[in-house]
């Protein structure tokens, strides 16, 4: 049984370690989008190049998020950990000194690998590490420290950018690590889930990103309508039928096709779907707008953004409290429409906006929105299997938001008519941005009239997230499964499903 009290020097070193590992991937997440039209000018890059900036990063962590949970349980937590930080920062100095966007993309791509290496593990050595009367208030301190950063994100982003560069937003990553890897190596133990039997799903995990890669691509390069774009859209489909087709069949599959026999799971997977690619399209499409057409600096448009993420900070336990109360079908309906509504107040956003009369507003009531549906969701995931696949739903929700996310990214541009200079034309992109929002409000309402449609309350004594504290706006947050088991891949098929 773990024993290291939070009370304890070990105990604080751990904490700062894992706070230090999470912080790095969730201020990636939430800074890059105000640094891309700086990045556009110095690197003379298309808009394509900025979607890929965002979505290359995401397609790798989201399809190898499963992977390194399993890897962390075989082989050790911390050392996959430190494994991934240090990858994670060699990726972020191959960013930084990038000469042009073709490796900047390419190195994105390598960070999101470091990524999934250090993602889950930074809660799984929490979970393994601290005494049971800890572990609660130390997730506790985990989720609402890196909910800070998450919040410091964009503000930070902002200013480096002003300030010194964009390319400091990734060499920032250095010196964290490098304060990150001795602290881990010497003061946090090593752990491993005795039950991982050392079988990995690296074929469905290969074949998952280069569905996710191909799809991806296909929609960004639509425009061009060339034959090439045409083959590689029909290859993703190809490559996603023998996704399904691979993890149908084997014993061991990263996404075992049983864990959907819940329909609750499935709804509510669908409803993830459905938030997040809105969420994505509206993250990506407001930092270009507050920027190339309101005429907001880096810093002012990080700012600008603040309030959502404190909102999420100050209230979403509360807000997680409040869906055990009522169920989950309520607040998954009600916040979806809220973040709908504000996202048509981002209309008001255009040349010259004022800030507490036209931005203001809609972030507000997107900070609400938020806050009442993502604790729900997250308790509403965890209580639709049983509590042996806990991290694995955790797991399979947070893909699927990332997934949702960078599909959004891609197509709104195709979409909304961008072309592939459109945020050096602020009259054109301010059009396409009137047409964006919109669409990711359509999304929303869908999502929305899913979940009064297909979610229902869980029965009694289901499993509760322990992360009360949140402020990520890119994905819902993860959850360990049994002992600290990291969101991992497999499950096989001796478990029985839930078919609620």
């Amino acid at each position: 049984m773990p024993d290291v009290r939070l009370a304890s020097p070990q105990g604080t070193w751990i904490l700062l370690t894992t706070v230090l590992g999470s912080s790095m991937a969730l201020l990636d997440s939430t800074v890059v989008n105000v640094a891309l039209p700086a990045i556009g000018r110095d690197l003379d890059a298309s808009l394509a190049a900025l979607q890929w900036t965002v979505n290359a990063y995401m397609v790798t962590l989201a399809g190898l998020i499963l992977l390194g949970g399993s890897l962390g349980d075989h082989y050790g937590r911390r050392k996959v950990f430190v494994l991934g930080v240090v990858w994670f920062a060699a990726a972020s100095l191959a960013c930084g000194l990038a000469p042009t966007s073709g490796v900047l993309v390419a190195a994105r791509a390598l960070q999101g690998v470091g990524g999934a290496l250090l993602t889950p593990g930074s809660l799984a050595l929490i979970q393994a590490s601290f005494h049971p009367d800890d572990r609660s208030r130390a997730v506790g301190l985990w989720s609402g420290f890196g909910g800070v950063g998450a919040a410091v994100g964009p503000f930070l982003g902002g200013w480096l950018v002003a300030g010194p560069g964009w390319r400091w937003v990734f060499l920032l990553n250095i010196p964290l690590a490098l304060l990150c890897v001795p602290v881990a190596l010497r003061h946090v133990p090593e752990s491993s889930d005795a039950r991982s039997h050392g079988r990995f799903d690296v074929l469905g995990a290969a074949l998952g990103a280069l569905a996710l890669a191909l799809l991806t691509y296909a929609l960004t390069e639509a425009n061009t309508g060339s034959l090439a774009v045409a083959l590689t859209g029909a290859a993703g489909v190809a490559v996603a039928v023998a996704f399904v087709y691979t993890e149908r069949r084997r014993a061991d599959p990263m996404l075992p096709p049983g864990i959907f026999a819940s329909r609750r799971f499935t709804a509510v997977n669908l409803v993830t779907l459905c938030v997040y690619a809105a969420f994505g399209g509206f993250f990506f499409l407001t930092a270009l707008q507050l920027q190339v057409v309101a005429g907001y600096s880096p810093l002012g448009a990080g700012t600008a953004l603040l309030p959502t993420t404190v909102l999420m900070l100050l209230f979403s336990a509360r807000s997680g409290a409040l869906a055990d109360r009522t169920g989950p079908r309520l607040p998954l309906t009600v916040g979806p429409l809220l973040c709908a509504a504000a996202m048509l107040l981002t209309l008001r956003v255009g040349p010259g906006a004022s800030y507490p009369l036209d931005v203001l507003p809609a972030l507000l009531v997107m900070g609400a929105g938020m806050v009442t549906l993502v604790a729900p969701l997250t308790a509403t995931v965890l209580a639709s299997v049983d509590a042996s696949r806990a991290g694995l739903a955790s797991g399979i929700n947070n893909a699927a938001a990332r997934a949702a996310s960078l599909v959004a990214v891609a197509a709104l541009p195709l979409l909304t008519g961008m072309g592939p200079d459109a945020y050096r034309d602020p009259a054109a992109f301010d059009r396409s941005f009137d047409r964006a929002m919109p669409v990711c409000a359509g999304v929303l309402v869908l999502g929305a009239a899913l979940a009064f449609t297909l979610v229902r309350r869980p029965g009694p004594g289901c499993r509760r997230p322990e992360c009360h504290i949140h402020g990520s706006v890119t994905c819902p947050p993860l959850e360990t499964g049994e002992s600290g088991s990291a969101p991992r891949a497999g499950g096989g098929r001796s478990h029985r499903p839930v078919t609620d």
